[in-house]
């Protein structure tokens, strides 16, 4: 609830978008922690002395920084919460805010732009032209789309709405999770290696942490296998990536269309310079619209439990 004597005070963990951390700054006393001289020697002196916290998915959020502000609230900006202690801020009291749903179009989007860039070598067949190779040599085959098998690992908000434009190209579609999904009305494969040995393409939209940490292993890519498309717009620590860059290197699968990766924003260089791997800087969410709206929530949700005591979107 919103302290009746003073403005809310609030710790921002990282850098944040400039809209975001601009209109934060017009409504609440905004300290930004990462500007600190010595960030840890600011949360020991600063526990208890804040209304809330705002991060960002890839900034998380420790139990010393809830130890911060205990009994409120921390936004977070993104629909991964994976790297936020969850069992810290319920020691603390904290309630958590995500921000689903607004960014599910847009990352599906993008995932069905790397199925269709990745297959049909389309940032290779740009090169070719812009580097003038058109007039004196034809661009190879590449790989049809419609008609083919896609496989889904994580069937959320984001893997459905995979599956909505999947359905547009007339492909075949099955899924891999934790259980089926009551009314889904797509098959439902348990085993991930039997999955990736079905699909065309498997694209990951998963959440990320410890459960599904390197989920993809060498043997879900070598059941892939040569003529088979991974793609993951969900969190790169979903993949193996050592193995994933031999299995690229060796043939062993037919390529990769990557938006994340598990140590950003580096990536392996073995996955670089490679027509049948299109390698994206964690984008998919990364438009005007999309981006509006995550911030707009994210201020709804701190707006929502200063008058209410109550966030909109708590972590699902």
């Amino acid at each position: 609830m919103h302290p009746p004597d003073r403005p809310c005070r609030l710790l921002a963990i990282g850098p944040l978008p400039p809209g975001l951390h601009a209109s934060l700054r017009e409504r609440y006393q905004l300290v930004a922690l990462w500007e600190q001289p010595d960030p840890g020697a600011y949360l020991r002196e600063h526990r208890g002395r804040f209304d809330g916290g705002v991060t960002m998915s890839r900034h998380g959020c420790t139990d010393a920084m809830f130890a911060c502000f205990p009994g409120g609230v921390l936004g977070c900006f993104g629909v991964g919460y994976e790297s936020v202690d969850l069992e810290a801020a319920r020691r603390h009291r904290v309630q958590v805010s995500t921000t689903p749903d607004v960014l599910n179009d847009c990352v599906a989007d993008l995932a069905f732009a790397l199925v269709l860039a990745v297959a049909r070598q389309i940032p290779a067949a740009d090169r070719h032209v812009q580097a003038g190779r058109w007039p004196t040599a034809a661009y190879p085959l590449a790989t049809r789309v419609s008609g083919k098998r896609l496989g889904i690992v994580g069937l959320g908000r984001i893997g459905q709405a995979i599956a909505r434009r999947a359905s547009g190209f007339d492909m075949a579609l099955r899924y891999h999770g934790r259980a089926p999904k009551p009314g889904a009305g797509l098959e439902f494969e348990p085993d991930l290696g039997a999955l990736a040995r079905w699909s065309d393409f498997l694209v990951l939209s998963c959440p990320g942490g410890a459960a599904t940490r390197r989920l993809v292993s060498a043997g879900v890519l070598d059941a892939l296998g040569p003529e088979g498309y991974l793609i993951n717009i969900s969190r790169g620590s979903v993949v193996d990536e050592a193995a994933l860059a031999q299995a690229i290197a060796q043939g062993r699968i037919a390529g990769a269309g990557l938006d994340v990766y598990a140590d950003e924003p580096k990536v392996p260089a073995a996955l670089l310079g490679r027509d049948n791997v299109v390698t994206l800087p964690h984008i998919a969410a990364s438009t005007r619209e999309t981006r509006h709206a995550m911030e707009r929530l994210v201020l709804d949700n701190l707006h929502a439990y200063f008058e209410t005591g109550a966030v909109l979107t708590p972590p699902a």
